[in-house]
């Protein structure tokens, strides 16, 4: 049996095996953990209020799983702030948390924040944009955490049938995973192809594994967590939830694009910091395509720079947060 096949029968998981929720809370209890649970947002009002009743109702109010739940939004121009707050959630303003380091836009800044805002020992990260959202979305990720102490990093899949006007597909999504990611992995990480869907945007991670790895503030983000935990800990630190299902919206071609573009910045930059190959050429951050508007064609340009934060360890206000001693101290 090869290591790959070791590892997926050992770190694969199916979200029912966590069911027993009491169970999960007397365990946590015994290890002395705390769990905070991290929505990162931007203009998702019409999804966000369902999340937030679920996880709030069910993880909290009825079974005390959950110790912090927040939300942490990038600035959005509907009323996502206004609908989270009012049904209970904690509201972060990314640009409001650690002032002194600035504000970039991205879902990687929200979740690189969020270690900073949140105390909890084992952070969990679920998208805002779920329609069929669930308890298990949750509990599926943190369980392994709980009841496996070698377990750093837990991802989660699931089928990803996709929404169209004309009702749900029953197959597809994962698109850039297929066509991008797992390739770039075939070649050089293929221990990490025992990821069924390392794209997924559902995840939970001790911090102690968070606040070590820097992070993208874009499209990049998930793809460099794989490869930098991959890098320091090895597959064993990793297992994978399958969460059934999860039903979202669809994005086009030409934003898939801009995300594949985003994701080979970063994939490339840590293939030359690991010394897996040569200096790199310059490399350029226009992004090209074309729209077509009858016989003519035009070709669109947009800047995409996969900018990073730090470690957050290396925050001298996160070390006094959180009584952290400086790296290599």
């Amino acid at each position: 049996m090869s290591k790959i096949e070791k590892w997926l029968e050992k770190n694969t998981f199916h979200h029912g095996e966590f069911w027993d929720i009491l169970a999960m809370i007397k365990e946590k209890e015994k290890k002395g953990l705390t769990i905070s649970l991290c929505i990162p947002t931007l203009n998702e009002e019409k999804t966000i209020g369902k999340e937030i009743v679920i996880f709030k109702s069910e993880l909290m109010d009825r079974y005390p799983l959950i110790d912090e739940f927040a939300v942490i939004d990038s600035g959005s121009t509907d009323r996502t702030c206004e609908v989270a707050a009012q049904f209970g959630a904690d509201v972060y303003l990314s640009k409001d948390i650690l002032p002194s380091q600035g504000f970039k836009r991205g879902k990687g800044e929200n979740l690189w924040k969020a270690i900073y805002q949140l105390k909890g020992d084992i952070i969990c990260y679920v998208d805002a944009d779920i329609k069929n959202i669930h308890p298990r979305f949750v509990t599926g990720l943190v369980g392994p955490l709980i009841a496996h102490d070698s377990t750093q990093y837990v991802k989660a899949f699931y089928d990803r049938p996709l929404a169209f006007s004309q009702g749900i597909r029953p197959s597809g999504g994962g698109r850039v995973t297929e066509i991008l990611v797992r390739p770039l992995f075939s070649l050089f990480f293929p221990e990490l192809t025992a990821l069924i869907q390392p794209l997924s945007g559902e995840y939970a991670v001790r911090r102690e594994v968070l606040e070590q790895i820097p992070f993208p503030i874009g499209y990049g983000v998930e793809t460099s967590h794989l490869m930098d935990v991959y890098m320091k800990y090895g597959l064993d630190a990793f297992a994978q939830t399958d969460l059934d299902q999860r039903v979202h919206r669809n994005q086009s071609t030409l934003d898939l694009g801009k995300m594949s573009f985003g994701i080979l910045q970063s994939f490339l930059n840590r293939m030359e910091a690991y010394g897996h190959v040569d200096k790199l050429p310059e490399m350029s951050n226009i992004f090209r395509q074309f729209q077509a508007e009858g016989n003519r064609y035009e070709q669109t340009l947009k800047e995409i720079i996969e900018e990073e934060r730090p470690p957050m360890i290396t925050l001298p206000e996160y070390r006094k947060r959180f009584g952290r001693t400086a790296p290599n101290a």
